[in-house]
């Protein structure tokens, strides 16, 4: 019998300390909408979780998870290199969104071990396996270095990081070349000093970067060209030379994107999400048919609204119990949340929103799942509200 009392007595206790992280929730943000569950699926706070929010960039959360399931933690990105009888070089894009310098180092050493060091002839960049028409809800209204373009072929996440110096530009990493269409870009839109500036405006340049910096990388590892770059597709029946995969993992991809919220990366990842359970090409409907089959299984068709993969859009909509679903189901990979405040979190940020969710650790309840949108531009009240739910659970 004092066994059971005392049990009992340890289900009562909690209760006056969640009255009060109720009250302190509310005395902080009394219009913000917030929903904590503990691991059974119990709702510890419950403040406004029925309405509907824009998630803003905790939308990659949703992305995250999907990706995950869909394509695996172990799923890498490739980029397919053909050579024809005179020495063309076709270079086939598959959307990998980091296709950055430092992993174009290593790759343009391994394409000049495999076609040997005799001029290539010229360069044929084949970006179809994304239509170039294309475009995310969204990005046409930023040109934020982080909202560029996406596109099969792209480096550098679709940016040029440079420095300028009146009419003088080199670049501002020693890893990256800078060419000639990068120094002709930066110093139309580039500001005086360094900066990062996306090549969004015409999927042609951003193309012809990828172009002449895959060129400039090979010219590093010992190789030539002495053509021209121009677009085009694989001829039927050329066989690759050499397919590089990427080198970081899906996993690791996701808990960059998670860490940084990049728009252009997580539309990448959102776009093979549909490209490989649907095939190629890529394109929007065919990632969210597959987005939203997957939601409809878990039972989240009216509970997350998806126009796309990174948040950018103010037409995605979440309700919160929805969004404490996914976190449940993502729950396994919660290691690849990297928050701003060190916890595995992330936030969402758009004029007049301003939301976070994710997992907590508290003393009384255990790992919590919680989803935080506020109607406002005041970003550290998230945290307050994040801070108010550990000290007093």
């Amino acid at each position: 019998m004092r066994s059971r009392l005392l049990a009992l007595a340890l289900l009562v206790l909690p209760a006056p300390a969640l009255a009060g992280v109720k009250e302190n929730v509310a005395a902080l943000a009394p219009s913000g909408l917030v929903l904590v569950m503990d691991a059974q699926g119990n709702e510890l706070v419950a403040q406004n979780a029925d309405e509907p929010f824009v998630p803003a960039s905790v939308t990659k959360i949703v992305t995250a998870w999907l990706a995950m399931e869909v394509l695996g933690g172990d799923y890498r990105f490739e980029t397919r290199f053909y050579l024809d009888d005179k020495r063309l070089l076709y270079v086939r894009g598959g959307g990998d969104p980091f296709l950055i310098s430092e992993e174009l180092a290593p790759l343009a050493a391994e394409l000049v071990a495999a076609v040997g060091k005799e001029p290539i002839a010229g360069i044929v960049l084949d970006a179809s396996y994304y239509p170039s028409h294309l475009r995310i809800p969204g990005i046409e209204d930023s040109d934020e270095a982080y909202n560029a373009l996406n596109s099969a072929l792209a480096v550098n996440f679709n940016t040029v990081y440079a420095v300028r110096s009146g009419n003088k530009v080199r670049s501002a990493e020693k890893q990256t070349p800078i060419t000639p269409l990068a120094i002709a870009q930066f110093r139309a839109r580039g500001p005086n000093g360094s900066g990062r500036i996306s090549l969004s405006q015409d999927p042609a340049v951003s193309l012809q970067y990828a172009g002449e910096l895959i060129a400039a990388f090979i010219e590093r590892a010992g190789g030539s060209v002495k053509g021209k770059i121009s677009t085009g597709t694989v001829p039927e029946g050329l066989k690759p030379v050499y397919v590089h995969r990427q080198s970081r993992t899906l996993s690791e991809i996701l808990a960059e994107l998670l860490r940084a919220s990049n728009n252009y990366t997580a539309n990448q990842v959102f776009l093979e999400i549909g490209g490989h359970r649907l095939g190629g090409p890529v394109s929007l409907e065919k990632s969210l048919q597959v987005a939203n089959e997957m939601l409809a299984a878990h039972g989240l068709a009216a509970a997350i609204h998806l126009e796309e993969g990174s948040g950018i859009s103010r037409n995605n909509r979440f309700t919160a119990r929805g969004l404490a679903k996914v976190l449940d189901l993502f729950a396994p990979h919660a290691d690849l949340l990297h928050g701003h405040d060190g916890g595995m979190n992330k936030t969402g940020t758009l004029d007049g929103v301003r939301t976070l969710a994710g997992y907590a650790d508290t003393s009384s309840h255990g790992r919590v799942r919680f989803v935080i949108s506020l109607t406002s531009n005041d970003g550290e009240m998230r945290f307050r509200l994040l801070r108010a739910i550990e000290s007093g659970m």
